[in-house]
């Protein structure tokens, strides 16, 4: 079957609802949650902090979630509508100075407001709530997401979670009867589901409720400074949730369907999942996701930053690299670290290139499927990531201009103009040479038996016409590997011959390129070409003579 050979929209559903691809699993449960609750939309929500600038995370859960989203859309045969809320926490006091900010000092002053009461440090926006979610948005718009923007403090202040509130507070025993178990003794004994914002000082005060008053909708508090009772309607914004009871009161409010998390936050799922029932919501369907760690197998933490940024992904590889990523295992830990974006770089162009071959059945099962929400496109990429690191690493080729060159020669007609996406690979490939490669290039002198090899693997190299092809090349690499120390008895080649071993192409990555790893050796010299590969191993020979 080929891409033009597309499925019925009704053949599309069955082979859906057989796949196994995670996100039809979650979207069976969707649509199996709908059969016992029909209704006309279905909201999928992700949340957002705005104390920090968006992050890998916001990435990932929003990709994961659309990917969801576009599945159970495929299962519904898109009859049913669909909305997807990014909802921004802004109502949040200010808890601590962030590092990464100006005036520091001003910001120290607004400790304890709502996010959106805190003025800008930045000096763009109206509060440095309205600040961060700006940025979320031009984050989101950047990738092409198809969302909806929420803020807290106008979901608040505009009465839409009144109704919902007054509920909590009637209910307040048994939100409280749930919480109090999950809480430290000292915790417990002041905890109160309902953070008052002071009128006087616009501080989100955690302090212990007094009195509550379910007929006229209010809690009552002593102030700390001036220790006066203050009453308070829990409606129009003049009091804010705790997170836990606050994310229970929106799933009922809006009416969520489906929300994941991190695998950190199984208990607080759980929780606020009891709560919405005790106030007669339903809890989202989702998973939680497992956390990504660094290259010292600990778990990233924005406040340590030892893990990747968005920013610095996409300085290496592009979004769609960065989505392959994120789609694969989600239930599993994964290192997220630079080393990890070569390969997500080139299996992204692997699956894509594979999907056109596929049956509609293998199509789902592929990551571009889901990335490019059933509409991937065309396979177009002459070269893959690994061999243009080797092609810098090897050339000391630090510029488009060079490796562009050598591209043409190796694939007449293509260039950046045919093929931008191509040239946008250059361009990572160059900086993550710069930063990651270059500094580790550390050579090996070659063994006598290996310098015996590479003196015949160059007269062989040499030999051969100018425009042998890559498979051509890669024959008589292997030819030249077919001895002592590097047969493989356990594995055969094609002709029938002994295999030769991993040790032979480490060895000519080792010592020719002074990297572990390389891309296919004979498709790299038929790019490098053949007069400058055997000039490289001339130069190993006599680097080590």
């Amino acid at each position: 079957m080929t891409t033009t050979d597309l499925p019925s929209a009704s053949d599309l559903r069955t082979l859906a609802e057989q796949s196994n691809a995670w996100p039809f699993e979650q979207a069976r449960a969707l649509v199996n949650r709908l059969k016992k609750q029909p209704k006309d939309e279905v909201l999928f929500e992700t949340g957002y902090g705005p104390s920090g600038l968006p992050h890998i995370g916001t990435f990932g859960e929003v990709a994961r979630t659309t990917m969801v989203r576009h599945a159970f859309r495929v299962l519904t045969d898109d009859k049913i509508k669909t909305k997807l809320l990014a909802f921004s926490d802004d109502m949040d006091g200010l808890r601590k100075v962030p590092d990464n900010v100006p005036n520091k000092e001003m910001l120290a002053q607004h400790l304890g407001k709502s996010l959106t009461s805190v003025p800008d440090p930045f000096g763009t926006h109206e509060s440095f709530g309205a600040h961060n979610n700006a940025r979320l948005r031009a984050f989101l718009d950047t990738f092409g997401f198809d969302y909806e923007f929420a803020s807290a403090t106008d979901y608040y202040k505009s009465g839409r979670f009144d109704a919902t509130l007054l509920k909590v507070l009637q209910r307040l025993d048994k939100v409280m009867a749930i919480m109090l178990p999950s809480l430290r003794e000292e915790r417990a004994a002041s905890y109160s589901p309902f953070l008052p914002v002071c009128p006087r000082t616009g501080v989100v005060l955690q302090v212990p409720i007094v009195d509550h008053d379910v007929a006229a909708g209010t809690v009552s508090y002593d102030d700390p400074e001036t220790k006066e009772r203050v009453t308070l309607p829990v409606t129009g914004g003049h009091c804010k949730l705790q997170w836990k009871p606050d994310w229970a009161m929106r799933w009922t409010a809006l009416g969520v369907d489906y929300e994941m998390a991190g695998k950190d936050l199984i208990d607080s799922v759980k929780l606020s999942g009891k709560i919405a029932q005790a106030i007669g919501g339903t809890p989202p369907e989702g998973f939680n996701y497992e956390l990504f760690l660094d290259d010292k197998g600990q778990k990233i933490s924005k406040s340590k930053g030892n893990g990747l940024t968005i920013d610095e992904w996409l300085r290496y590889a592009s979004p769609e690299s960065l989505s392959l990523f994120m789609y694969r295992e989600p239930k599993a830990a994964k290192r997220l670290y630079f080393d990890v974006i070569p390969r997500n770089v080139d299996e992204y162009q692997q699956f894509l290139d594979g999907f056109g071959r596929q049956d509609a059945k293998q199509q789902l099962a592929n990551p571009v499927w889901h990335i490019h929400s059933g509409n991937p496109p065309k396979s177009d990429m002459p070269v893959t990531f690994q061999l243009l690191l080797t092609l810098v690493s090897s050339s000391n080729a630090e510029n488009a201009e060079t490796l562009w060159g050598f591209i043409g020669r190796y694939r007449p007609g293509v260039t950046p103009q045919t093929h931008p996406k191509l040239d946008a690979m250059v361009g990572y490939a160059i900086n993550y040479y710069r930063d990651f490669v270059a500094p580790t290039k550390v050579f090996r002198d070659p063994t006598d038996q290996e310098r015996a090899a590479l003196q015949d693997l160059r007269d062989a190299l040499s030999q051969l016409a100018p425009d042998s092809t890559a498979e051509a090349i890669q024959d008589v690499v292997y030819e030249i590997g077919r001895r002592e120390p590097f047969l493989d008895h356990k594995k055969a080649a094609k002709d029938g011959k002994p295999g030769v071993s991993l040790d032979w192409f480490n060895m000519l990555y080792q010592v020719l390129l002074g990297q572990e790893k390389g891309p296919r050796f004979g498709s790299f010299v038929a790019v490098y070409g053949l007069n400058n590969a055997v000039a490289m191993i001339d130069g190993a020979l006599a680097r080590s003579a």
